[in-house]
């Protein structure tokens, strides 16, 4: 679904992203792991559109998204959940959730299938956004993401700062959208344990580049918990 060749990208004078090259598969959690300052956001940024890249490919289901602004992306099928969940704390839930429609036509309903996903959403239809607790504005984050049915959802540490069951809640979601076969998602996570339950396979990034990768379910022999311990 997501193929990246020889990303590179500056911040600067500073070469942030050094090579990258990638690839996310349908029905399958890539995790990118590292310790704090290594490019894990930039990395996404990069897939999303939000910092160019100056060098290398970003394909999105064979073809090339490289130089598309945001939201091309969008209509594309990119979903994107960013560090710190970058809600409308002004807007009502219902009202976050249609921008997630916003490319489509004024009429298109919010599906139905997200408050399946976070029940709680349902029972804070009406509240704003900024009165939500932090677990429950990731929560709306990623319906938000999930709205316009991405064929690929990037999410960006989903974790910090959210209390433990919602925790395992956010990770219930993610695991379902994956097994259905449908969806490519690109995690970046600093809580080593979420990632590890989740990854069907996983990169280690130490200074914007890639230094060791392989199946999730071989980080743990392949030394990964050591690489990204600080």
């Amino acid at each position: 679904m997501l193929t990246l060749e020889g990303i590179n990208q500056y911040y600067g004078g500073s070469h942030i992203l050094r090579n990258v090259s990638l690839e996310a598969k349908l029905g399958e959690v890539t995790v990118v792991l590292g310790r704090n300052g290594v490019g894990k956001t930039t990395l996404l940024k990069s897939l999303m559109g939000v910092v160019p890249v100056k060098t290398g490919t970003i394909r999105l289901d064979g073809g090339d998204i490289t130089r598309d602004p945001p939201y091309e992306r969008v209509r594309k099928g990119v979903g994107y959940v960013p560090q710190g969940r970058e809600i409308f704390g002004r807007l009502t839930v219902q009202e976050n959730l249609a921008m997630g429609l916003a490319y489509k036509p004024g009429s298109t309903p919010v599906p139905a299938e997200l408050f399946e996903l976070f029940p709680v959403l349902k029972q804070m239809i009406n509240r704003r956004g900024g009165d939500l607790s932090g677990g429950q504005q990731q929560q709306l984050a990623i319906a938000r993401a999930l709205a316009a049915g991405p064929k690929l959802l990037i999410l960006d540490e989903p974790t910090e700062g959210i209390q433990p069951s919602i925790i395992k809640d956010i990770g219930r979601v993610i695991r379902m959208l994956a097994d259905r076969g449908t969806m490519a998602i690109v995690l970046v996570e600093q809580y080593y344990d979420f990632a590890a339950e989740l990854a069907d396979q996983y990169i280690v990034m130490e200074r914007g580049e890639i230094v060791q990768r392989g199946r999730g379910k071989d980080m743990e022999a392949e030394g990964a918990r050591q690489r990204v311990s600080i």
